[in-house]
């Protein structure tokens, strides 16, 4: 490793975004082909926050991929082997990010499209040694607690008020949930009813106490509660102000679960957030239908403006571009030793404080994406 970044011809390199191609978007594996990833999220640390490209270096780790199609591909470039697992995986990410600490003292390393397991592991390990964060976890979450906040505008509940309910328990759920939890405190409630607040459910059901099937992520989340099978039975159950949807598993947001948001909620929220497009849990269009129009809907990906009743509504995009090319400008001109869960918060208030009145009365919880 030390031997590779000594190649890279310029010193000053202030951001590094790596990814193993593992969990791509909503595309999956991809192997050396998710080099498409850093190159474009450090495009837009120079187009959104005018960081010069040669303090960026996008970094792809071959480890191989357990996707049979690609390795099978004539045209596949990546190693055509199965993923590197356990100890090994380890030590050569260990490896990475020591070479990375010395040929780079000022460098801010951002983990992307890593899978979930890793992608904690590796938060968790370096986030205190070194100017280091994953945006799938804590961009996901500081754009999403800013729909949040923008939304708490309109239904004129805070979200000390608020219960979510999640559908997905990975790094943008829980990462989620983490960031939801800090701000709640900072708000002024305890950690315990700040956690009671956030519901989740997994492939496995609503997670609660009495499962014995619990990643340590989600064990923190894990309410004294029955089991709940379904997710329409989790929103008649807990009622939720919002559902959030990080699953990756489109159309989940069914009718019957938008029309249940809608009678427990003048104004239902709905977060529809993954990618792409095709992933997302619901459309606009069904969104504002089923809800007869009072849902304040947010998503992942673009959606066009939906007319409902003679009344136009512009949905809102949550998308990270909004968070970690700001935070990242913020952490290059200070010099920071580390990022924090606070930055993102901050982060979080300041995209929610620019959202104006008209783009409340469009049903628009971000500013559009030409003001970015």
């Amino acid at each position: 490793m030390r031997e590779v970044l000594a190649n890279w011809p310029h010193d000053d390199v202030r951001m590094i975004v790596v990814t193993d191609g593992e969990r791509i978007l909503g595309l999956g594996d991809l192997g050396a082909n998710g080099m498409g990833i850093p190159i474009g999220k450090l495009t837009l640390y120079t187009a959104c926050a005018g960081v010069p490209p040669r303090q960026c270096l996008p970094i792809t780790i071959d480890v191989g991929t357990d996707n049979t199609h690609l390795r099978e591909s004539a045209s596949y470039m990546g190693l055509r082997q199965p993923r590197l697992r356990g100890a090994a995986y380890d030590a050569l990410l260990d490896e990475f990010v020591e070479a990375v600490q010395e040929r780079f003292p000022h460098v801010c390393l951002q983990f992307e499209d890593f899978g979930n397991h890793n992608a904690f592991t590796l938060l968790d390990k370096w986030r205190d040694r070194m100017c280091t964060f994953n945006d799938d976890i804590q961009g996901t979450a500081s754009v999403t607690l800013a729909g949040l906040y923008s939304a708490a505008r309109i239904t004129g509940t805070p979200i000390t008020d608020m219960r979510l309910l999640f559908l997905g328990a990975g790094e943008a759920g829980i990462g989620i949930g983490d960031l939801v939890v800090e701000a709640m405190t900072e708000e002024g409630i305890s950690s315990a009813d700040a956690h009671s607040r956030c519901w989740f459910m997994d492939s496995k059901g609503l997670v609660v106490k009495s499962r014995t099937d619990l990643a340590v992520h989600k064990q923190p989340y894990a309410h004294d509660h029955p089991p709940v099978g379904s997710f329409l039975e989790a929103v008649e159950t807990i009622k939720p102000h919002a559902i959030i949807g990080v699953s990756g598993m489109p159309g989940t947001f069914t009718a019957p679960v938008l029309a249940a948001m809608a009678r427990h909620h003048a104004r239902p929220i709905v977060m529809a957030l993954s990618n792409p497009t095709s992933k997302a849990e619901c459309t606009a269009r069904e969104a504002y239908a089923t809800t007869d129009g009072r849902a304040i809907f947010a998503s992942g990906s673009p959606f066009a403006p939906v007319t409902h009743k003679g009344r136009t509504h512009v949905p809102g995009q949550g998308n990270n571009a909004y968070i970690f090319p700001g935070v990242g400008l913020g952490v290059i001109v200070a010099d920071s030793s580390r990022v924090t869960d606070e930055m993102f918060a901050a982060a979080a208030r300041t995209l929610a404080s620019t959202v104006t009145e008209d783009d409340l009365a469009m049903g628009r919880i971000y500013p559009s994406l030409s003001r970015i």
